[in-house]
């Protein structure tokens, strides 16, 4: 019995922080606010970088679009960074009013393409947008970044929802874009502490950028890198709810099995290299954001987080009802247990409260697994590049 109980103390422990840290920005991010910037500032010249490596099919439907900015045409560039596309595709973009730079490498990352593009690019920008090849901005995303941009902030992250919910595996991924969007930036910028970046939708000051990124070598989550660059310099990243950008939600379990195996090698192995430094950094210059960050990386991935509160409460419930008796413990899981829901509920938008995403959740055991798979697989993951096909470029009506 004894053992038993002690197991439980430290399963409520480990679970009970990660559980208490979530339920922390979650909540917090229910009275986030979007600032109010000018609505006439300064218009910057601005450079659309879009990377893509065999985007055949999204490309051209996403370059044309991009062209349709709210925004003065003779003032923003869209840049294709074009690695290992076809002969025809190459053909097609030249017609588009857009700068093209070819890459190639023998082992391609984003952050090499990015890097390469802005050799090629003249220093005449202000300000650098990087997205996804499968990206969609709103008409009005470059002129509220531009206006985040004039308030004094070196980087903005922008809202990146779902382009696509058509089937049950999207409409999860597009809930749990928006849970993070709820806890890792609305959260934290209401506590005070910087926007997490996502990789794509983030809008940079132009030479800021260029420099930042011929520092960065990351196979995958050049994103990260470059935040925590960011927050050990004590650079605030701003994040902007209304600037929306629309993002291909995966519907294969292969490919998001691979993105999440990608995302979690990633966040381990920058734990690892970043913890004690930014545990020293907070002693030693009360640098909140840089260690706030280094945590975030070892915090489990929501949804196994919410699996394994959910199966140790039901055993553990069981076993301290009919066997034990003991009520603290009991108590204590089905406190974890509720916050933990409280989380989601926090964080999910009213818009998911639907048929739709009822219908998913039927998948949610199926995604806990995947994530589990995912977990076991990442030896190797960030030495290698694994890229994520996308299909749709549509917004869904």
């Amino acid at each position: 019995m004894a053992v038993i109980n002690f197991i439980q103390i430290i399963l409520l422990l480990l679970l009970g922080i990660a559980t208490l840290y979530f339920f922390i920005f979650a909540l917090a991010g229910l009275f986030y606010r979007q600032p109010a910037y000018s609505a006439n500032p300064r218009m910057n010249r601005i450079a659309v970088l879009i990377p893509g490596y065999k985007e055949d099919e999204v490309i051209m439907e996403v370059a044309s679009d991009a062209l349709l900015q709210n925004y003065p045409h003779d003032l923003f560039d869209v840049v294709i960074i074009a690695d290992s596309f076809m002969p025809e595709t190459i053909t097609q973009l030249r017609e588009l009013p857009v700068k093209l730079v070819e890459v190639s490498f023998d082992k391609s990352t984003k952050s090499k393409a990015l890097n390469k593009a802005m050799e090629y690019l003249p220093d005449t920008y202000d300000i650098a947008v990087v997205l996804d090849a499968d990206n969609v901005m709103a008409r009005d995303f470059l002129l509220k970044v531009n206006a985040a941009i004039e308030n004094g902030f070196m980087v903005v992250q922008g809202h990146r929802t779902a382009k696509n919910m058509n089937n049950s595996m999207a409409v999860l991924d597009a809930a749990s874009e928006e849970i993070n969007n709820n806890i890792f930036r609305k959260g934290h910028r209401v506590l005070g502490f910087s926007s997490a970046l996502i990789g794509s939708g983030m809008a940079f000051r132009y030479g800021f950028f260029k420099d930042l990124m011929s520092t960065v070598k990351a196979v995958g989550g050049f994103d990260k890198e470059i935040e925590l660059k960011l927050l050990k310099a004590r650079h605030k990243i701003e994040y902007l709810d209304d600037a929306l950008v629309y993002d291909e939600k995966v519907q294969k379990e292969e490919v998001f099995s691979n993105q999440r195996r990608r995302w979690l090698a990633a966040q381990i192995i920058y734990f690892r290299q970043e913890f004690f430094k930014a545990l020293g950094d907070l002693i030693t210059k009360g640098n909140f954001d840089y260690f706030d960050k280094a945590m975030q990386f070892i915090q489990p991935p929501r949804v196994l987080l919410l699996g394994a509160v959910v199966l140790f409460t039901a055993l553990f419930s069981v076993v301290n009802m009919f066997i034990w008796e003991n009520s603290f413990l009991l108590f204590s899981w089905l406190g974890l247990f509720i916050a933990c829901i409280m989380v989601f509920l926090f964080s999910i938008p009213v818009s998911f409260y639907n048929l739709s995403t009822l219908k998913a959740m039927a998948s949610l055991p199926k995604g806990m697994v995947l994530m589990f798979l995912s977990l076991m697989r990442i030896r190797g993951a960030n030495k290698q590049f694994i890229h994520t096909k996308h299909t749709s470029t549509g917004l869904e009506k």
